[in-house]
């Protein structure tokens, strides 16, 4: 991608997605994955001749539930089951139903061993005249943390500390997803996420908000680091 062509030729590459309440630099994100089902079955008569359909409803439900444990937390490994559709009409038997997951992931190892498993589920129909197919895709790579990066950390912490603030480093994913990861695929230097600004309830529709106190700080923390990495008190 242009992103992990770009980042090759970089000393270093921040992403100023917001941070927590606390500031974290994050220097690990999960990789992102979905895994997209589709089942086939054959319509009827809901009211008038429902045995003469195959019901792909059934079928999909079957299909989830016995998906549903497949996420390894104690690994980072994460499958949740968060989209599904399903019939046209109330008095027809559904001939397709679809439904979509999310997956996270700190290895695409796991990615691979995840999709595998998927395979081998659906093997195992409820009704054995539906058609069921899935099909999984690695939407971004996990994020690991370099030595590079864990330098470039610490001469943030020290930055905060004149500034009489603390700053964490988060060294391991917490199930977020970045795509600063495409930029760590080829590069040798840091690739440091969490630049933005402090704040909490990302994605709610009514309870995400920044803190404006870390507006000046994180102005600061970044410019200092780009000087040191230029004038060379930062490799």
């Amino acid at each position: 991608s242009t992103i992990t062509r770009v980042a090759a030729e970089q000393d270093a590459v921040f992403s100023f997605e917001g941070s927590d309440a606390s500031g974290t630099l994050r220097l690990a994100t999960s990789g992102i994955g979905s895994a997209y089902l589709t089942v086939h079955g054959k319509s009827s008569h809901a009211g008038a001749r429902p045995e003469g359909g195959v019901n792909a409803l059934y079928e999909l439900s079957h299909q989830v539930l016995q998906m549903k444990d497949l996420s390894k937390p104690e690994q980072g490994l994460k499958l949740n089951w968060t989209v599904s559709k399903s019939g046209t009409n109330r008095n027809v038997i559904p001939a397709e139903a679809t439904a979509q997951a999310d997956a996270r992931a700190l290895k695409v190892s796991d990615f691979d061993e995840l999709e595998t498993a998927l395979q081998d589920k659906i093997k195992n129909r409820l009704l054995p005249d539906s058609k069921v197919d899935v099909k999984f895709e690695v939407r971004r790579p996990p994020l690991e943390a370099n030595d590079a990066s864990r330098r470039v950390a610490g001469q943030g912490k020290t930055i905060y500390q004149e500034l009489g603030m603390p700053l964490n480093v988060a060294e391991r994913a917490t199930g977020g997803g970045t795509d600063a990861a495409f930029a760590a695929l080829k590069t040798k230097g840091a690739v440091v996420e969490g630049m933005g600004l402090s704040g909490f309830g990302a994605h709610s529709n009514d309870a995400e908000y920044v803190q404006i106190n870390s507006i000046v700080p994180r102005l600061y923390l970044t410019t200092r680091i780009i000087m040191d990495l230029s004038n060379g008190k930062l490799k």
